[in-house]
């Protein structure tokens, strides 16, 4: 029998800002995800057990056990349903790991909707949201896929429209932990505008890239420098509209007319002197 797989999307944070905080520590969030047309892949097949092979140009240091996020899907989907069957799981890891652009999360996601299938377990869509909310805050807007706003810890998420574009993603392929970050982010918190831009037009969302931004950029940037030399090749990069930096780092987005400036952004940002090292990716949003 062959696998089944599905493309798990790179997800992007365009805005973020960090609303509060509850008293058990966990950051409240306020954000506008889209989600690419390339990630990792993830695969899968009846077996007996559940074991999971890792592939891919970034496989290298990645578990197989509990310390991965699907391994942790499967299991926790598997208990949910009392199930006996299991799951040969393979990912392709084609996305930096630990770069702020969801990709455990969305590998996560993925394989909760191909097991879920595969095993007919019959949960409804918020049954599997409630176990995506357990593996992580990012998990539930994964499982989406699709342009969301997510608010709260996660838990709350909104279907956006917005444009089909063209995305280039960089990441300077250096360490930048997330628990740091927050650590160094000091001031008051910051709501979401209430009247946000027309986010169906790439005008508007520019805008609101622009003026929302990323309430974790400046300590990340403290964090790991490297994001505002990154940033700054972004800026002066041709037909760049916006950009900014995805989660908590240290992957930073270019937003484009259209896939084919995007190539032509991503072909002269890795020629760059500082870019030797760098990771770089073009592509499009999907727009709703």
């Amino acid at each position: 029998m062959e696998y089944e797989g599905a493309l798990a999307p790179a997800k992007v944070n365009l805005t973020l800002a960090v609303t509060g905080r509850r008293s058990d520590g966990y950051h409240l969030l306020d954000s506008v995800v889209a989600f690419t047309d390339f990630g990792d892949r993830i695969s899968v097949m009846p077996a007996e057990e559940v074991t999971l092979a890792v592939d891919g140009p970034f496989a290298a240091g990645v578990p197989v056990d509990e310390g991965n996020l699907v391994f942790r899907a499967a299991q926790i989907l598997r208990q949910s349903v009392a199930g006996r069957e299991g799951a040969a799981i393979r990912l392709t890891k084609n996305l930096p790991v630990a770069s702020g652009i969801g990709g455990g999360s969305s590998d996560a996601a993925q394989t909760l909707l191909l097991l879920d299938r595969m095993w007919e377990t019959g949960l409804s869509r918020t049954d599997l949201a409630s176990l995506a909310l357990m593996l992580g805050a990012d998990v539930p807007v994964c499982l989406e896929g699709r342009a969301c706003r997510m608010r709260g810890i996660g838990e709350r998420v909104d279907r956006l429209r917005l444009p089909e574009c063209g995305i280039v993603l960089v990441n300077p392929m250096v360490p930048c932990s997330t628990a740091a970050v927050f650590k160094r982010r000091d001031g008051a918190f910051s709501p979401m505008p209430d009247d946000l831009p027309d986010l169906s037009t790439l005008s508007g969302l520019c805008i609101a890239v622009d003026q929302v931004g990323n309430d974790l950029l400046t300590p990340a940037i403290s964090e790991c420098p490297e994001i505002g030399v990154v940033l700054a090749s972004l800026e002066g990069v041709p037909g760049v509209r916006a950009h900014g930096m995805s989660g908590s780092g240290a992957t930073c987005f270019g937003l484009f007319d259209d896939a084919a400036t995007a190539k032509r952004a991503s072909d002269a940002l890795r020629t760059a002197q500082q870019a030797a090292n760098w990771w770089v990716h073009a592509g499009v949003i999907a727009g709703d």
